[in-house]
């Protein structure tokens, strides 16, 4: 059973497909027809791609893997029977089980949160909530509109440059000024982009500065009202559309059902992405931990690990030795900045430009063409 339709089980599909292991029944359990692509998300909300352009169809790849397609979300597991309980009431049997349900960002902790904020993951709860912001919009014809974003970590800065580049266009489109809108990005950390090289924070700073974006470092929110975010420090900060992008949480059934997690919850794997606590359980992407080497959240690690975790439940269930998934460790980070130029990292070395956003929108296009129109 592939549980969740993220980027590294869409990998174990096309492997499949591509070399069907007999006597072998594939399932895929998720609650979309269909999945997103993280590294495209960015670019429709900005207004480069369409919805269709971004997501992979599952029902077609499932075909071409001769698996089973059960539309649900999982809700309970059950370790001794192996069963996954679903939303819906039904009992799925399993013999091996992989786990790809992502994360979403970590709300329950701040009072008024999960009621006011939007949140960046699941992706398509994000989406169908954008046109909510239109008419708000539209009635900010003489007074500031003011949209906060919290979490100051690469999906909040890209989210709160593609928003602002969206929201300024569609202003143009009706005639509206659009130095109305006013964007606030809010951290708890010492600076943005926590994590990357100081020259990478660097240049993101400068194009918020050009951009008009405000940047509130080292004041964690405390409280979220219908109106306004209140920080620690007791600053008030008013919103009339407010966006959560920070550190992802893990769902709650893989620990409640004894499955072994981190100090998070996540799924604790190892150097096999295979559960540290039960041999017949896999978990990759976001909703899981390398225990022996841990590597960030990102949709970057998700894909690379795609092809590693196909080998290793075919070798499993052949009774063959598995390998192990080492991390790369440095990789290749693109972030947009909205407006069809982008960001390229890797260590120290940082380069920007119009051109940076073609070769991302070429290797993000090259990805999704790898799953589309699949031939035996």
């Amino acid at each position: 059973m592939l549980l969740g339709g993220g980027h590294a089980h869409v990998a174990v599909l096309k492997a499949f497909g591509q070399q069907p292991l007999a006597g072998t029944r594939l399932v895929l359990v998720s609650p979309y027809d269909d999945t997103p692509y993280s590294g495209m998300l960015p670019g429709m909300i900005a207004g480069h791609y369409s919805r269709d352009e971004i997501h992979l169809d599952l029902r077609p790849l499932c075909a071409f893997a001769r698996a089973d397609f059960i539309r649900g979300r999982a809700v309970g597991l059950d370790l001794h029977t192996r069963h996954i309980q679903l939303d819906g009431g039904e009992q799925v049997a399993f013999d091996v089980l992989s786990i790809d349900t992502g994360s979403t960002p970590t709300r329950a902790e701040i009072p008024g949160a999960e009621e006011f904020a939007i949140a960046v993951k699941p992706i398509d709860q994000l989406l169908h909530r954008l046109p909510e912001l239109d008419e708000p919009f539209l009635r900010h014809r003489e007074t500031p509109f003011h949209l906060v974003t919290v979490g100051g970590g690469a999906g909040g800065v890209e989210l709160t440059l593609s928003l602002q580049h969206r929201l300024r266009a569609f202003a143009r489109r009706k005639g509206l000024p659009d130095n109305l809108l006013h964007c606030t990005i809010i951290t708890g950390s010492t600076n943005i982009l926590p994590g990357h090289h100081r020259r990478v924070i660097a240049r993101f700073e400068s194009i918020l500065r050009q951009r008009g974006i405000c940047v509130l470092t080292n004041d964690p929110t405390e409280t979220v009202q219908p109106s306004r975010v209140i920080c620690e420090s007791g600053r008030e900060i008013a919103y009339a559309a407010l966006f959560w992008t920070t550190n992802a949480a893990a769902p709650d059934w893989p620990a409640q059902a004894g499955l072994a997690t981190d100090a998070s919850g996540f799924v604790a794997v190892n150097s096999f992405l295979q559960s540290t606590s039960h041999d017949f359980v896999f978990a990759a992407g976001d909703v899981a931990t390398l225990i022996e080497n841990p590597c960030p959240k990102s949709g970057v690690y998700a894909v690379r690990q795609g092809p590693p975790l196909a080998r290793n439940l075919r070798a499993v269930l052949r009774g063959l030795p598995m390998e192990s998934y080492h991390p790369q460790r440095l990789s290749l980070n693109l972030i947009s900045t909205g407006d069809r130029q982008a960001v390229a990292s890797r260590g120290g070395i940082c380069v920007s430009g119009r051109w940076v956003w073609y070769l991302k929108r070429f290797i993000d296009q090259k990805w999704m063409r790898g799953y589309r129109n699949l031939r035996a």
